[in-house]
């Protein structure tokens, strides 16, 4: 089921990029014949029609983790007293498990220095955890009003899995009872476009689409009238899955944060940026160029079960200030996780 463009409305912000009569009726008419003639094809990995989200297992999703940079850290603390040499080593353990060689630095020294009686497994435990930020408990995208739906922009580069997340946010949602919207707003790469219609046809969630190549700003105006109009309470959009020039990706951001303001006063959507967790560091560099550009306010991170490296968790929270909001790990739709710190930690160190 898809939503359709509905005619141009008079108020709607002729510097928002709009088309002219001629190329709506034209881009009208190519969205009429497709919606007839093609439905999505299925896709490896995607659930089926119907399906609901069983949630998955964090302590097995970090397992690889667990038995890597962590197995190898317990087992150098767990020698007795340890000496100089041996906070060495447990420094070098922190970096090849991600953590990041400054970052790893700062939480040996800080743990030499406790002596609280509790030993030094637990002594870096608690440095670990009071790198990630405080977060409200419970917590769920900002919403307008009571009426108006929550909005959330998904960012990133493409091969993080970015349009496969928003299928399972999606699910997610659903499956708490409320309605979803997507939005597909990363409109340079035709494949985005078709998958996130698959996900939204097999989640329940309707998918508001211009053609390839469209003013991804135009989309997000048509998706947030779509959404006031069938009071849905959540709104998702797909945006573009790569950085372009800083410059670029600002400007086409910023835009769709005024189309949003001026359609729905008020909104403060949340930017959550999706962050592939085998990339480590050159990630985390990733993380930090949007972050700078666009303002991020959450982070997903995908792919953790595929990683024995689960520190960047640490490195990213640490070094942006933006908590992650959910944890992919595993293929399955319920595979995607609301981010728990104290959970994370203790299926970290198990």
């Amino acid at each position: 089921m898809f939503w359709r463009r509905r005619p141009t409305e008079p108020d709607r912000p002729a510097d928002e990029g709009t088309a002219s009569e001629a190329e709506i009726g034209a881009q009208r008419e190519a969205e009429r014949a497709e919606a007839d003639t093609r439905r999505p094809a299925p896709q490896a990995g995607l659930p089926a029609i119907g399906e609901e989200p069983a949630d998955g297992d964090l302590v097995a999703g970090v397992a690889r983790s667990r038995g890597g940079f962590m197995a190898r850290l317990k087992s150098l603390l767990g020698r007795g007293d340890p000496d100089a040499v041996t906070w060495e080593e447990v420094e070098e353990t922190l970096i090849a498990g991600d953590v990041g060689a400054t970052l790893a630095l700062e939480v040996v020294e800080r743990a030499r220095r406790r002596h609280d009686g509790t030993g030094p497994v637990e002594a870096v435990r608690s440095e670990l955890t009071a790198l990630l930020v405080d977060r409200e408990p419970g917590w769920v995208p900002h919403r307008a009003g009571p009426d108006a739906p929550a909005i959330i922009l998904v960012v990133g580069v493409n091969g993080a899995g970015k349009t496969t997340t928003i299928g399972k946010l999606a699910f997610r949602y659903r499956a708490e009872g409320q309605t979803v919207l997507l939005a597909a707003a990363d409109t340079f790469r035709a494949a985005a476009i078709e998958q996130l219609r698959a996900w939204g046809e097999r989640a329940g969630a309707p998918v508001v689409a211009h053609a390839p190549g469209a003013d991804p700003a135009a989309v997000v105006y048509d998706a947030v009238d779509a959404a006031i109009a069938r009071r849905v309470d959540v709104l998702i959009a797909d945006t573009a899955g790569r950085l372009h020039t800083k410059s670029n990706l600002m400007d086409e951001l910023a835009k769709m944060r005024r189309v949003i303001d001026r359609r729905l006063p008020g909104a403060a959507p949340e930017v959550l940026f999706v962050l592939d967790a085998t990339t480590g560091q050159n990630g985390l560099a990733q993380a930090k160029a949007f972050y700078e550009s666009t303002g991020l306010t959450g982070i997903i991170l995908t792919k953790l079960d595929s990683t024995a490296k689960g520190g960047i968790v640490f490195a990213i929270e640490r070094a942006l200030g933006v908590p992650v909001r959910f944890v992919g790990v595993g293929e399955k739709v319920g595979d995607l996780l609301p981010f728990d710190p104290a959970a994370f930690v203790g299926a970290l160190f198990g």
